[in-house]
């Protein structure tokens, strides 16, 4: 696999820096520092106030999602969080890692600022890979959960989005052809409510905008994942019942339920949130992330890169 490069703005941080020197020794990525403090180690460190680069980043900000000044692009590229997004979307970098110091909100701000949205993607969102070493009896696989860590009430268009989103990541992640089940309490109308009509819409939203994803709803999670179920309750032909591997979640209370379920009720990890929807990956970091935590992320994000 090709080396790739990440970008840790937070390099003042004792754990990104053991973290980059894990991720160093073991030839996952090549890591680079932005910090201000000149320490005496193997890492490749840059300090966002003093680069090169800053002319260069500032006129690219400028023509960036929103228009403004020199001298306000000039004063936002010396930022940490900014200049490492400027450095992903030049391509002096493959990705971006942060959130150990720093806000989601200002990681997500920085990153759309920077970085941007992929095309015909208007949510930012976020998935968890959930691993599951021995699922059922029938030994190891994977499934992606979305979206558990941002959008807390999606509407359809934001539904939609998540999906779409969903199904680039694990594309990218998993090693077996992607089927999304859009959940609900509901399976093909077998209950009729806003919520669930909500479900619908964003199904549709997706199947006119990605006619080549196989995805399915609205699916109870027990008709996503069990085929003896899918049989029972379903009566039309589908690709994805009884086989999904992507679930995505109608709402935030739902999907952060759901995950840690899955997790505490097994001997599945999950491993995440990390962010999609951007034109290149970029993760948000929990500010408790451990060096282990750091290192995980940044092997799930290289796949994506």
């Amino acid at each position: 696999m090709e080396t790739k490069t990440v970008i840790l703005p937070e390099g003042d941080d004792p754990r990104i820096i053991e973290a980059a020197h894990r991720l160093q020794q073991n030839k996952i990525v090549t890591p680079i520092l932005l910090t201000q403090e000149r320490t005496e180690n193997t890492l490749e460190c840059i300090d966002p106030q003093q680069s090169d680069w800053l002319p260069e980043f500032a006129r690219a900000y400028t023509n960036g999602p929103r228009k403004v000044s020199q001298k306000i692009a000039a004063r936002l590229v010396k930022k940490p969080l900014y200049f490492g997004g400027m450095m992903v979307a030049t391509g002096k970098a493959d990705m971006l890692v942060a959130g150990v110091a720093n806000p989601t909100r200002r990681v997500m701000e920085a990153g759309q600022m920077t970085i941007g949205l992929a095309g015909g993607i208007n949510t930012p969102s976020s998935f968890f890979l959930m691993d599951f070493p021995n699922y059922q009896n029938q030994g190891p696989r994977q499934f992606i959960f979305a979206d558990c860590a941002l959008n807390v009430e999606p509407n359809a268009r934001e539904l939609a989005d998540i999906a779409i989103a969903s199904a680039q990541s694990a594309t990218r992640l998993l090693s077996e052809p992607v089927k999304i089940a859009m959940l609900s309490f509901s399976t093909h109308g077998s209950a009729q409510h806003a919520k669930v009509e909500l479900v619908r819409d964003a199904l549709a939203l997706v199947q006119g905008e990605a006619p080549e994803l196989a995805i399915d709803g609205e699916l109870q999670v027990d008709a996503a994942l069990s085929q003896g179920v899918a049989e029972k309750k379903i009566t039309t032909e589908s690709s994805v019942a009884g086989k999904a591997n992507v679930l995505v979640f109608p709402d935030l209370n739902a999907a952060n339920i759901g995950y840690k379920i899955a997790q505490y009720f097994s001997d599945g990890q999950a491993l995440g949130p990390i962010l999609q929807g951007f034109s290149k990956p970029i993760a948000d970091l929990s500010r408790g992330a451990t060096v282990d935590d750091i290192v995980e992320t940044v092997r799930i994000l290289r796949h994506m890169a």
